[in-house]
């Protein structure tokens, strides 16, 4: 159940952003970048709490993971937009991402041991999905800069991994 609202709340944001899209040429690349980094950040939070309460090895690893590749990929987004001059701009979707991200990780705050592992696995893959989509169907056809957009699609690469691991993981919880 919580895990179903934040992938509705992140799939709202989807559509804000395909609203985006439509109306006046679609999300800039500082919406994009906003959008992108904001996601991230979510991640990384996620994956903080995950490292705080969990104390099964293999959900923890993953935790990590996830800090880790979404610190990574953070840290080359900021440099980009430093060198390129361009001012990440919030924007609907990436508010409406980091709410709902707020709201589950206070939910997740409440569980405990295999029901935590469960539902932070769970809210990983739906996570990965959206944000998945989002980056293929709008925001990897909608930057303007070519770095940028290769930018994307490199973390479009290694969230699909994190995807399929977060599966996989969630198969194993049961």
């Amino acid at each position: 159940m919580m895990i179903g609202k934040i992938a509705l709340t992140l799939a709202t944001g989807v559509v804000a952003l395909a609203g985006l899209a439509a109306a006046a040429g679609g999300p800039g690349d500082a919406e994009i970048a906003h959008i992108a980094y904001t996601a991230g950040v979510i991640d990384i939070a996620a994956g903080e709490q995950a490292l705080h309460k969990s104390r099964n090895g293999t959900v923890r690893a993953f935790a990590q993971e996830m800090v880790r590749d979404h610190g990574a990929v953070n840290e080359q987004a900021l440099a980009l937009v430093n060198e390129l001059g361009v001012t990440p701009r919030d924007n609907a979707t990436s508010r409406a991402l980091k709410e709902a991200a707020d709201e589950e990780i206070r939910k997740l705050s409440s569980l405990e041991g295999t029901a935590f592992d469960r539902a932070y696995v769970t809210n990983e893959v739906s996570f990965h999905r959206t944000v998945n989509e989002a980056l293929r169907k709008t925001l990897i056809p909608g930057a303007q800069n070519g770095r940028l957009r290769a930018l994307l699609e490199t973390g479009l690469s290694l969230f699909s991994e994190h995807q399929m691991h977060a599966e996989g993981l969630a198969a194993k919880l049961g």
